[in-house]
């Protein structure tokens, strides 16, 4: 059974040159305010605790936002694709976002960016 990376990076299209971020996460709602943020980065996922229940979209909405503190980026530039009423979901940020603070990242350096950051908040709460 092959594994999923917890963090790719994708090509949109084969036409375009414009690639997305894809974080796959395990969201861990109802979890204490102390306790929210990021609770592991392992292989496979990213571990999110929030303090928000997961109804109604409320969860959603607290891991976009731990996200974007996170990362650095707008909410805006974060969207779930796959995942809305399950724990397991999947995270795109438009790669533009990273390139931004240089012009000359490569696929590598923007995979290893995101995932210096998320392991830098690991176990601290935001």
């Amino acid at each position: 059974m092959a594994s999923r990376s917890a963090i790719t990076l994708v090509q949109k299209s084969k036409a375009s040159s414009a690639e997305i971020l894809q974080l796959r996460c395990h969201i861990r709602p109802g979890a204490s305010k102390v306790r929210e943020g990021v609770a592991a980065v392992t292989d496979e996922s990213v571990e999110l605790c929030v303090a928000a229940p997961p109804q109604d979209g409320k969860a959603n909405k607290a891991v976009v936002e731990i996200l974007s503190k996170i990362l650095g980026v707008a909410k805006s530039d974060l969207q779930i694709t796959h995942g809305m009423k399950i724990r397991d979901k999947t995270i795109s940020v438009a790669s533009a976002c990273f390139r931004r603070e240089k012009d000359t990242v490569s696929r590598e350096d923007i995979v290893a960016l995101v995932k210096k950051k998320l392991l830098s908040e690991e176990g601290s709460e935001i």
